[in-house]
């Protein structure tokens, strides 16, 4: 599966607006992670809304994007909820209602404090008439499931298909070989990546990139695929320079145009 040929009478608007929620007072990076991750995968225009206080901090660390408001998300070609949102979560289901409530049909990717933001109550999840991609890593599907993490783990596809089935949506679960799933049992197993990719930001990441994908007009399943695809590529091609021990997810983010070259 490959990125679309792009037609040389084209502008910005063509290539999607990404709208991320992410970010907090101690993990503004992981927003910013996000943010790149989409830029670097092509989105056309990047819309990321932080607190206040933390606005100017992340127009210098990411000059591409735009620091805005909530607004942008009801007119947005993708969406990303969560990562490094920390105390703010109930931001992440205000947001998801009030999309739920306007019949939003873009793709909605739903990460890290984003997930958490409803484990106490995972029957509005459930009800959301969204186009949701859920993007756990073991743990928090461990939390979503109520089932222990060493199950999860044994059982990671049949894991995958259950929470997809039970919140009516595209489920990433994240790891070694992680698991695309969706509500219709079908499941994908991806095979880029290495140990080197344990490490801080990488998830926020690939959140970016999958949305930064289905702004572009890729439909969400396949979004999700080529994302999680040129997201372990990209780390691939960071630990063959840096070494699996050395590399950080700021070094992922830098070799994603190497892999999207590498996957053409």
């Amino acid at each position: 599966m490959k990125l679309p040929k792009r037609k040389p009478n084209t502008h910005k608007g063509d290539y999607g607006k990404v709208f991320v929620l992410a970010g907090s007072e101690g993990m503004l990076g992981a927003a910013i992670l996000c943010s790149r991750g989409a830029l670097r995968v092509g989105a056309g225009l990047v819309y990321l809304s932080v607190p206040g206080n933390l606005r100017d901090t992340a127009n210098l660390a990411a000059p591409e994007v735009i620091i805005s408001n909530f607004d942008p998300a009801y007119s947005a070609d993708a969406v990303v909820i969560g990562p490094g949102l920390g105390a703010r979560r109930r931001d992440a289901r205000d947001l998801l209602f009030k999309l739920n409530l306007k019949k939003f049909k873009a793709p909605i990717i739903l990460d890290a404090d984003g997930l958490n933001a409803f484990l106490e109550d995972k029957e509005s999840l459930k009800k959301l008439d969204l186009d949701l991609v859920l993007t756990p890593h073991p743990g928090e599907l461990s939390r979503l499931l109520d089932r222990p993490i060493t199950d999860i783990q044994k059982n990671r596809e049949k894991s995958a298909v259950e929470a997809a089935k039970l919140f009516n949506c595209l489920v990433v679960l994240k790891g070694h070989r992680t698991v695309i799933a969706d509500k219709s049992g079908k499941v994908k197993i991806n095979q880029t990546g290495n140990p080197g990719m344990a490490t801080a930001g990488v998830g926020d990441v690939l959140a970016g990139m999958i949305a930064g994908l289905a702004g572009q007009g890729i439909k969400t399943h396949d979004a999700a695929i080529l994302g999680v695809y040129l997201h372990g590529l990209a780390g691939d091609l960071a630990a063959k320079e840096k070494g699996e021990y050395g590399m950080i997810a700021s070094d992922l983010v830098e070799k994603i145009p190497a892999a999207i070259l590498k996957a053409k």
